[in-house]
C-alpha cells in the first residue's frame, strides 16, 4: 500500500506539447532581444564603413553612412521599447556602437577631409570630439532623468550629423591652413555642446500610435521629396536647425521670464475653508 502511494506521488514528466511550448517561448524571447541588437550592429557597421572610405579619401561616399547610422540608432531604441526587449546588454552595446559610429567615424572623416593641413592641431580636435562623445554617452547611461522631452547636452548622433552633413555638401576637402582653421569649429562646437547642460529636444516621447492630423502625412511627404531631390542640403539644414533649436528655445524661455513681471500680478489663491465643526 505504501509502495503504491509513493508511486502516485512521484513527479510526472511534463507533457511533450507543454515542453515544446516552453522551449518555443524561450526561443521567441531570445529572438525579441536579438532584434534591436541587429539594428545596433548595422549602426556600428555603417560607422566602420565610413571610416574605411574616409581613409581612402572618398568623402562623398563616407559621409552618408553617418546618416544611415543615425536612422538605425533611432530604430533600435524604438524597437526595443515597442517589443519590451530593453536590457542592460542592449544599452551597453548601443553605447559602444555609438562611440564608433558617432564618435570615431565623424572625427576621422573630418580630420581626413579638412583638418590634415593643421597637423597635430587637427587630429587633436578630432580626439576632443571623440572624448566628448564618450563622456556624453557615459553621462546619459548613469542619469536618472524623469524629463523624457529633453536631453541634457547635445545627443551624439546630432553632434556627428553636423560635420558629416558639411562634408557631404562640400566633399572636395580643404587643402590649405587658412581654410582649415574655421573647420575646427566642426569638431569643437559640437564637442562643447555634448558635455554642456543645454537642453535639446528629444523625440522619444512621440508615440507613433497616437492619431495625427492628415497634414502630418503631407509634411512627411514633403520631407521625403526634399531628401530625394536635394539630399545634401536637406541633411545640412536638419543638422544645423537642430543645433540652433536649443539656443532658440533658451532665448524664448528668457523672453518669457522677462515678460512675466510686466503682466498683471497674479493674485494668491484664497485660503482653504475651515472644516465644519463636528
Amino acid at each position: 500500500m505504501q509502495l503504491e502511494l509513493a508511486r502516485d506521488h512521484r513527479p510526472r514528466p511534463p507533457h511533450p506539447l507543454k515542453r515544446r511550448t516552453a522551449e518555443q517561448r524561450r526561443r521567441f524571447r531570445r529572438g525579441v532581444y536579438l532584434l534591436p541588437s541587429v539594428f545596433t550592429l548595422g549602426n556600428m557597421f555603417c560607422g566602420y564603413i565610413c571610416i574605411v572610405y574616409s581613409i581612402r579619401g572618398d568623402f562623398e561616399t563616407a559621409a552618408p553612412f553617418i546618416a544611415f547610422s543615425v536612422v538605425l540608432d533611432m530604430l533600435d531604441g524604438r524597437i526595443a521599447r515597442l517589443t519590451g526587449s530593453t536590457s542592460a546588454f542592449g544599452l551597453e552595446f548601443d553605447s559602444l556602437a555609438d562611440v564608433v559610429s558617432f564618435g570615431v567615424a565623424p572625427a576621422i572623416l573630418t580630420v581626413s577631409w579638412g583638418l590634415t593641413p593643421l597637423g597635430r592641431l587637427g587630429w587633436a580636435a578630432g580626439f576632443i570630439f571623440v572624448t566628448a562623445g564618450a563622456i556624453r554617452l557615459a553621462r546619459f547611461n548613469i542619469q536618472a532623468s524623469t524629463d523624457k522631452r529633453h536631453f541634457v547636452g547635445m545627443p551624439i548622433p546630432a553632434a556627428a550629423a553636423v560635420p558629416a552633413s558639411t562634408v557631404y555638401v562640400y566633399p572636395a576637402g580643404l587643402q590649405d591652413v587658412g581654410a582649415a582653421l574655421p573647420a575646427l569649429a566642426l569638431m569643437i562646437v559640437p564637442a562643447v555642446l555634448m558635455v554642456s547642460t543645454i537642453r535639446f529636444r528629444s523625440f522619444k516621447s512621440i508615440d507613433l500610435r497616437w492619431r495625427r492630423s492628415s497634414r502630418v502625412l503631407l509634411l512627411l511627404a514633403l520631407f521625403l521629396m526634399a531628401i530625394a531631390t536635394h539630399p545634401r542640403w536637406t541633411l545640412l539644414a536638419l543638422a544645423y536647425t537642430y543645433l540652433l533649436s536649443a539656443f532658440v528655445a533658451m532665448a524664448a524661455a528668457r523672453l518669457r521670464r522677462r515678460a512675466a513681471p510686466a503682466g498683471a500680478p497674479i493674485s494668491p489663491p484664497p485660503p482653504p475653508e475651515p472644516p465644519p465643526a463636528g
